[in-house]
């Protein structure tokens, strides 16, 4: 008998067996995207913003500069660029792309295709180490500025519009999951580059963000809204004490690259105020094959930013984005990859996926905090000195937030789960395969490529290579095309399966016109929706 000794359990109440109801804006957000904090603690919130924004500004160029054949001084050069332009990219998307709170940084799909163009034979009989740089950088910005076009057109024209239109809550999900899931190799196996400092900030994160608010009910929404700015500053204390005091001086130069607070070489590279400025390395070269092995890279880019802007959306605490205005957002998004061409950033730009994290960690959502941290990356850019100190950060720190941060804008995917019939082995073949398919054809090309040095796709045409295994590369871009594919061709057009997949939770955003909450979160400033009506 199931009760034990005392009699049977009491009935549950009926609203005790109901399920919780579904939510098209996340609740529990402390500030929405139109509500910004206070001026002070805004701009507390922004700084957080731009260091977490640093992981991948610094990680990419430091792994690029040196095979180009760049310096310490080109490398601070190249970071303070990237900074600058993100800084600037990032304002144009909060005032006219999406107006989402999302930070436009620089990107790892693009690092594939650069890869390539440094490896290209015409640079390889160049002597002079800052000659092939310059070279080097100029062949990439000239592939940049042919790719941008590719989600210019795409996103101003309402080809994405007309993609999004048929986009479900259920095969957001898997996009959405896997844009951030998807990033696991920069999460733990980074912190262990150097586990005793990555594995201290990853422990005194989870206290600070998750268990602190729940024991110290006075200062509650400080350490989970703060948590980076609390952690940083005493591991890397520690960090650097570790340095000072020996603790690295007989350890390989891998550890010492790794741990050490004083191996970035930026500080000694950096200028003090330097403006970058458009075509700093010279006249950007321009060929045909690596235009399209760069196009590839922006068309994934633009794959995954669309599953990043949904989850920032989510975070915000905003409705769902309508296809417009998403369209919209990627356009001003392949201004950004042609900025970066412009300017010479050596890398194109995508949605920061960590910095949508942590707008789940703080629960501000607030666009004017965004805004704020877009000022401190235009700031610190010119000051280069003052930048690289924090731009020394040893990564196994950054490599801990990101376990944090990918963890929730990949949890972002599982509330679209909400609106669809879990019930249904329709749902479940969407959902299982397509996960399943995202995590292993990368997981694939990747292998093949560490073993052989090259991509399982081995023609002569270079270019075509590139852009097959950029493609099926992408954990985000597999799993969104199959769900995508599944989705909008298994029996469509059942009214049941059109509950099943959640379709018609989305009816009312598929327009920008038919929920007046559309107009709060995502009307243009200035007016400028007279001029650029949204459909």
């Amino acid at each position: 008998m199931a009760g034990g000794g005392g009699g049977a359990a009491p009935a549950p109440k009926q609203d005790e067996l109901t399920p919780h109801p579904v939510k098209d804006q996340l609740p529990g957000v402390s500030y929405c995207i139109t509500s910004p904090p206070p001026w002070p603690e805004a701009i507390l919130l922004g700084f957080q913003h731009y260091l977490v924004m640093l992981g991948t500004t610094v990680i990419i160029p430091t792994a690029l500069v040196p095979q180009m054949g760049g310096n310490n001084e080109d490398k601070a050069v190249v970071i303070q660029t990237l900074l600058f332009v993100a800084g600037i990219n990032t304002l144009l998307q909060s005032f006219f792309g999406t107006r989402l709170p999302a930070v436009i940084g620089g990107s790892y799909t693009f690092v594939v295709p650069t890869i390539s163009i440094i490896l290209a034979g015409r640079y390889a009989n160049e002597p002079n180490p800052h000659t092939k740089f310059l070279r080097i950088m100029r062949g990439t910005q000239g592939a940049l500025i042919v790719a941008s076009a590719l989600q210019i057109i795409v996103g101003f024209s309402g080809l994405w519009r007309n993609v999004a239109r048929y986009l479900s809550p259920l095969s957001a999900a898997p996009l959405v999951m896997l844009v951030g899931f998807g990033l696991y190799e920069l999460g733990f196996p980074s912190v262990a580059k150097c586990v005793e400092i990555g594995l201290p900030e990853l422990i005194l994160m989870v206290i600070f963000a998750v268990y602190l608010p729940h024991v110290i009910h006075m200062m509650k929404s400080i350490f989970d809204r703060f948590a980076v700015l609390f952690t940083i500053p005493i591991v890397w204390l520690y960090a650097y004490l570790l340095t000072v005091g020996g603790a690295y001086r007989n350890a390989s130069p891998k550890t010492q690259f790794h741990c050490r607070t004083d191996r970035s070489g930026l500080i000694g590279g950096a200028p003090w105020i330097r403006v970058p400025y458009p075509f700093q390395w010279g006249a950007p070269t321009f060929d045909a094959g690596e235009a399209f092995a760069m196009m590839a890279a922006s068309f994934v880019a633009l794959v995954e930013s669309t599953g990043a802007f949904i989850a920032v959306s989510r975070y915000a605490s905003a409705t769902p984005l309508p296809p417009s205005i998403l369209s919209r957002g990627i356009g001003w998004q392949g201004i950004g990859i042609l900025l970066d061409g412009l300017f010479g950033t050596g890398n194109g730009s995508s949605v920061s996926i960590e910095n949508s994290g942590l707008l789940a960690l703080t629960r501000v959502g607030s666009r004017r905090v965004v805004q704020i941290s877009a000022g401190f990356m235009i700031f610190f850019s010119i000051l280069g000195k003052f930048g690289a100190v924090f731009a020394s950060i040893p990564s196994p720190i950054f490599a801990a937030l990101y376990c944090i941060f990918f963890a929730y804008v990949g949890s972002a995917g599982f509330d679209f789960l909400q609106f669809c019939n879990l019930n249904s082995f329709r749902t479940k073949v969407i959902l299982g395969f397509s996960f399943f398919l995202g995590l292993s054809v990368p997981q694939y090309f990747n292998e093949y490529t560490s073993v052989a040095g090259y991509g399982p796709v081995h023609t002569r045409a270079r270019w075509f290579n590139d852009i097959v295994n950029v493609i099926f590369s992408s954990k985000a871009f597999v799993a969104g095309f199959v769900a995508y594919l599944l989705d909008n061709t298994i029996h469509r057009h059942d009214s049941s399966v059109r509950k099943d997949r959640g379709y018609h939770w989305w009816d009312k955003f598929r327009s920008y016109r038919t929920d007046t909450r559309s107009e709060e979160f995502y009307s243009l400033p200035f007016n400028l929706n007279k001029f650029f009506p949204s459909v």
